[in-house]
């Protein structure tokens, strides 16, 4: 958890630091930012894991079931799991891979990136693979992942992986930030900006499908990949008022997903009713797999955004862009 409000006063500057590593549930370790603004995120060094975006006000927007295990190798249920080098089943894999349960360390000499960054509040963390690793997923690879929060409250997540394999053999994956957002209730919430779009769905073997309706509406179970789709997809929570804004770069394919009532029941670790406050919607790479040759590198880039929904009215701001320009489609350098 972060700090107390109960800190002594003479700790009040330390409180206060826009990056602060301490311990989380069970002991593990994470690493608390801040803006000065009253915006803040934590980072779990087990999982390279957001499990928490609060906004100024210190209101939570991001889902985490009561009922999450923190304790490896359990993945945490909630947040922003990394699904690296899997999505899904979309391979011999784990389920969504393994860096989601693999213990991160922080990055203290990160490679420079593309466009300098003014943020204060942010985070470098770095995930190798182990002996282990190595024999279910024979490649070796560096994955740097930075976490920042903007002085306006915004969430960004920059992934950064490369092929340093010395065999000369290059390497696929697919990929997704499983993202979890925290909503009123699901029969209130819509999303757009994938209308028209071709999707996969889970539900019925991936058969492929064409979005029919204005916009994603909840009322049963819904387990989608949508394709080719556009940099900003909107989820609009009517009974908040509150917009959340997806951003993505590099990363074409969209997942959106609330299991409903009969498989909560079914998941150990999320409770009966949980579904109707949360929805996923994930910045994905999955139809397509990213192929990396040895040394290069691809980058895949989120930004999150809540914003009031009056301030857009059914419609997507079309003047803003992703921070740092977005990542083009082909973003392996």
């Amino acid at each position: 958890m972060s700090a107390s409000a109960s800190t002594p006063a003479g700790d009040e500057r330390q409180e206060l630091a826009p990056v602060l590593q301490c311990k989380g549930v069970n002991d593990l370790d994470k690493v608390v930012l801040r803006e000065v603004r009253g915006s803040s995120a934590e980072v779990y060094l087990y999982g390279g894991h957001v499990t928490s975006w609060k906004d100024e006000h210190g209101d939570e927007l991001l889902f985490v079931s009561n009922k999450a295990i923190f304790k490896p190798p359990k993945a945490i249920r909630g947040g922003i799991p990394i699904c690296f080098p899997q999505f899904s089943n979309f391979g011999n894999l784990e389920q969504h891979g393994f860096a989601r349960n693999r213990v991160w360390t922080i990055d203290t000499d990160p490679p420079p990136f593309p466009v300098p960054t003014t943020n204060t509040a942010y985070i470098d963390l770095i995930l190798k693979p182990t002996e282990e690793d190595l024999k279910i997923w024979p490649h070796s690879f560096e994955y740097r992942l930075r976490v920042a929060l903007s002085p306006g409250g915004d969430l960004m997540l920059t992934s950064r992986i490369r092929n340093t394999n010395a065999d000369g053999k290059s390497f696929s994956f697919t990929f997704a930030y499983h993202t979890y957002f925290k909503i009123s209730d699901i029969s209130e919430v819509r999303v757009e900006g994938l209308e028209t779009l071709d999707y996969l769905d889970n539900l019925q073997d991936r058969a492929r499908f064409t979005e029919q309706g204005d916009a994603i509406v909840f009322e049963s179970e819904l387990d989608r990949i949508y394709l080719g789709t556009p940099s900003k997809i909107a989820i609009i929570d009517h009974e908040k008022k509150r917009t959340f804004v997806v951003r993505k770069g590099g990363l074409p394919d969209a997942v959106v997903w609330n299991p409903w009532d009969r498989k909560a029941k079914a998941m150990s670790d999320f409770g009966d009713d949980e579904y109707k406050r949360m929805v996923c919607v994930e910045a994905a790479a999955i139809e397509k797999p990213v192929t990396l040759k040895p040394g290069e590198e691809w980058t895949g880039k989120l930004e999150l955004s809540a914003v009031p929904s009056s301030y857009y009215s059914g419609q997507l701001d079309p003047d803003r862009v992703i921070q740092d320009s977005s990542v083009p489609e082909d973003s392996i350098s």
